[in-house]
């Protein structure tokens, strides 16, 4: 399989720091929509609801580095742990336009909505489980905890999961958006189990693919 040229290395931290940068102009573009009343429908929802969609698409786009990489040769590892970062601040700024925009802190409705309404039980229960994966996103925690950081970083397929739940649950009638968003989700699970498999037949492929040379010996003497 051919691997696509990647940057320079001079290059890999400015493009890390390059796709945060970047990764949070839907968020300033949404809030200055909002802000000027740009927004369709009911502006709080409508930021809310982009804040959350967002949230989404950076945890499929998290998921699918490993993907990529097996199947196309794209080494993008380098952006994985920025992406999840991406992820989690907006799923905390989608609680916190939940929280404060939308029930402006009206505690006894939030945990009335949190036990009525199953997609916002499930939403809040992502974002309890983020927290402690963008806690130890970083080199310290990787050392300190070792094999156990990479268990608990498995939670990010249970969070995507529940995130395109929760997307899906949102609205009256499931469109293909949502269908989208829970396929996608869907392949990226299912990739996890058949990756290891992939891998080794890919390898003897690779190696039937390839024949033997054997090496000549120079003559003693």
């Amino acid at each position: 399989m051919a691997v696509l040229p990647t940057l320079p290395k001079r290059l890999h931290g400015p493009s890390v720091w390059a796709l945060y940068a970047i990764g949070f102009v839907p968020a300033a573009l949404a809030f200055y929509l909002g802000a000027t009343g740009r927004l369709p429908g009911n502006a709080v929802k409508e930021f809310e609801h982009l804040l959350g969609l967002w949230a989404l698409r950076f945890l499929v786009a998290t998921l699918a580095i490993t993907p990529l990489r097996d199947l196309f040769g794209l080494n993008w590892l380098r952006y994985r742990r920025a992406l999840g970062l991406l992820a989690f601040y907006y799923v905390l700024m989608h609680f916190l336009a939940y929280m404060l925009l939308d029930q402006m802190l009206r505690f006894p409705a939030i945990v009335a909505d949190i036990a009525r309404r199953p997609f916002i039980t499930i939403g809040m229960t992502a974002f309890v489980l983020i927290i402690p994966l963008a806690l130890t996103s970083n080199n310290w925690s990787i050392r300190r905890l070792g094999q156990r950081w990479n268990k608990l970083h498995r939670l990010v397929y249970l969070i995507a999961a529940a995130g395109a739940l929760h997307f899906a649950m949102s609205v009256k009638i499931v469109g293909p958006e949502q269908m989208l968003y829970i396929a996608l989700v869907a392949l990226l699970l299912a990739w996890r189990p058949i990756r290891m498999p992939y891998l080794r037949w890919r390898r003897q492929r690779s190696g039937i693919a390839r024949p033997h040379r054997p090496t000549t010996q120079k003559a003693a003497g």
